[in-house]
């Protein structure tokens, strides 16, 4: 603790002879009363302000007020208080004094009590003063209405004008709160902004809201606040397609094969299948044609286009089904066409004796035709070897024993 700043001290101090106790007597004229004699001063009046209170003392409405200021002197001093300039309230403030202390108490402060108390020590005609600020708050009033200016997208616009009662205290704020109306429920979107407007964004599409605001000061929050009374209807936005600017691309295009007709040749009896691809737009009309003639509708022929793609199947064909053959398209924009040529060759024998052949199907000929086939074969290969023999040895047929070829 130090001394009060701003103290003072009134008088003048003691003449040498006072101070060693021994005061010079006046001459006193007869019939005057004898003069009352004061102690002497031993120690200069002096307040010692605790630090806590060189700054403006804060108290809470409802809040007790005990202040205890040392100070010192002897003999003892004289304490007296005033609250701005006046004599204290005895029936809100009490006050005692001690030997080296002054206690101030206020048992519920009320704003009222706020002001500059100045304590003064005085002894004889020294003095000294100490003041102290102290400052009684509460909480503020409530902004005294919010509007709801404009929605717009996911937005909302909100004003609010500043409240009326500060509670004593500069307002540290306002605090906006949102709740929609499915949910009820009160979301702070920002604390302690200074400006008396706000747009609040990123609202949900599909949703109503409400707002409100909360003024604030080093209290606390005011205990209501105003709540918009139109709610805000975040819409979807209508989508318009604008078509006029669309330039539309035209696939149209006449027929075209991108992949033609191969020559083949296939078996008698073995079915056969042919394949090509067109593109085209409109989707265009297949026509199949052997040796330039329409075969639309013949059993034997089998046509089927998908996605494209174009197949004719020649069921079992004959040696009179080879030629060529003509797969035409036709469109309203033009038509094109591919040949290909189909040979049919007949089916393929093979020796009696293969095992192919032996394995795979029976032989076609008459048991009758085997019975004669193999002494007409013997008779021929022995006559044969004689005739040989004969011209090489010089030999008459007639001397050969049939036993020698046997």
């Amino acid at each position: 603790m130090e001394a009060a700043a701003g103290s003072t001290r009134k008088g003048e101090e003691s003449s040498p002879a006072g101070a060693e106790g021994h005061p010079a007597s006046p001459q006193q004229e007869p019939g005057s009363p004898l003069p009352q004699l004061l102690p002497p001063v031993e120690e200069h009046p002096k307040i010692w302000l605790p630090r806590t209170l060189r700054q403006t003392y804060i108290r809470k409405v409802g809040d007790t007020v005990n202040l205890l200021i040392p100070f010192q002197g002897k003999p003892k001093p004289r304490a007296t208080w005033t609250h701005d300039g006046y004599a204290l309230d005895a029936s809100r403030v009490s006050v005692r004094n001690g030997e080296q202390d002054s206690i101030l108490f206020i048992r519920e402060a009320q704003r009222a009590d706020s002001g500059r108390y100045q304590l003064s020590v005085q002894l004889g005609e020294l003095e000294a003063t100490a003041t102290i600020d102290i400052l009684v708050i509460e909480r503020p009033g409530p902004p005294q209405s919010i509007k709801l200016v404009d929605v717009w997208g996911s937005n909302a616009t909100l004003e609010w004008t500043p409240p009326q009662d500060t509670g004593n205290a500069a307002l540290l704020g306002y605090t906006v709160q949102k709740a929609d109306t499915k949910s009820g429920l009160w979301f702070t979107v920002l604390e302690r902004y200074h400006r008396t407007s706000f747009t609040v964004s990123d609202l949900i599409v599909g949703n109503s809201y409400s707002f409100r605001v909360f003024a604030e000061n080093q209290c606390g929050l005011s205990e209501t606040a105003p709540i918009t009374a139109d709610l805000a209807h975040i819409q979807k936005a209508a989508t318009i397609s604008k078509t006029e600017g669309f330039a539309q691309r035209d696939f149209s295009e006449a027929p075209k094969f991108t992949q033609p007709l191969a020559d083949c040749t296939t078996v008698t009896g073995y079915d056969t299948q042919l394949f090509c691809c067109v593109r085209a737009s409109p989707k265009p009309k297949i026509i199949w044609l052997k040796n330039k003639m329409d075969i639309q509708g013949n059993p034997k022929y089998r046509a089927l286009s998908h996605l494209g793609i174009c197949s004719l199947e020649i069921r079992k064909p004959g040696p009179f089904d080879g030629g060529i053959y003509t797969c035409k398209a036709v469109n309203p924009l033009g038509e094109a066409s591919v040949d290909c040529r189909v040979d049919v060759k007949g089916e393929c024998r093979m020796h009696p004796l293969s095992p192919q052949l032996k394995n795979s199907e029976p032989s076609h000929k008459p048991a009758w035709s085997q019975a004669w086939l193999a002494p007409l074969a013997g008779a021929l290969g022995t006559v044969i070897i004689r005739m040989y023999l004969g011209r090489r040895f010089n030999y008459p047929t007639s001397y050969l024993s049939p036993n020698i070829i046997l």
